[in-house]
């Protein structure tokens, strides 16, 4: 109540209402960037680089026998990506992120474990997102540059944290619905191919651990044929270092 002025009850819930939807406005409003239509009004977040690059990026690994066979292919058609990994995955598989790096691939971070991160309070987010950070960081021998949430799904705490912790958002352009029991090498390419111009950050899977089990023999067999397409078209592929994005302001990122 402010001194002088009396405030009945419906003003003081109009004004809780008000406060309640600023916060939850704050916490759910970035979840909407997931949706095509918007990134493509957030180039930055959506991954938008030069025009003359795709940039390849894998999620969810690494996995034990999926991580190594993407490696394969990617050594066999000479080509770099970032791979966002989950912190849980890359704690009990560590040799696999130093092989990952050992090819000359970049690391970055997918969170913790596979959890939607809305409705999870700024404490447990920052958490988990800078034990993710601290794990690749060890892993990689520099401190990762990018952050991926899970399912794509970004909240205000997240971003805050994130940015605390010098980790920039990325989302995709383009994916290959990789993930799921009835994904072939023929859907994952004719879902993407549209996509796959210059400027776009492809995204894909190199393990299971939230798809349809096996799901990424699909990707592995479509690998050589998107980096052919890629190629066709003129454009180079390689990892989001390369890509021309922005960094953070004051991270001394790239």
């Amino acid at each position: 109540m402010l001194q002088g002025v009396n405030i009945g009850p419906n003003e003081q819930l109009g004004a809780w209402s008000v406060v309640v939807g600023t916060v939850a406005a704050w916490h759910v409003g970035p979840a909407a960037s997931w949706l095509p239509p918007v990134r493509r009004w957030l180039p930055g977040l959506a991954g938008r680089g030069r025009a003359d690059h795709i940039a390849l990026t894998f999620d969810d690994g690494p996995g034990v026998a999926s991580t190594p066979a993407v490696l394969a292919v990617l050594e066999a058609v000479d080509v770099r990506a970032t791979f966002f990994m989950l912190g849980a995955a890359l704690a009990r598989h560590r040799e696999l992120g130093r092989a990952v790096c050992a090819a000359g691939h970049e690391l970055a971070v997918h969170g913790w474990d596979h959890r939607w991160l809305l409705g999870r309070p700024l404490p447990g987010v920052r958490d988990d997102l800078a034990r993710a950070r601290d794990l690749v960081s060890d892993v990689a021998g520099v401190a990762p540059i990018w952050f991926r949430p899970a399912y794509g799904v970004l909240t205000g705490d997240a971003v805050l944290a994130a940015r605390r912790l010098g980790l920039r958002p990325v989302l995709w352009t383009a994916w290959g619905r990789d993930w799921t029991a009835a994904a072939s090498a023929e859907s994952v390419l004719e879902t993407l191919a549209p996509g796959l111009r210059g400027g776009a950050t492809v995204l894909l899977h190199d393990a299971d651990h939230a798809a349809a089990p096996g799901a990424w023999r699909a990707t592995v067999a479509a690998l050589p044929q998107i980096v052919e397409l890629g190629r066709t078209r003129g454009l180079a592929l390689g990892p989001l270092g390369d890509h021309g994005l922005p960094a953070i302001a004051g991270t001394g990122a790239r």
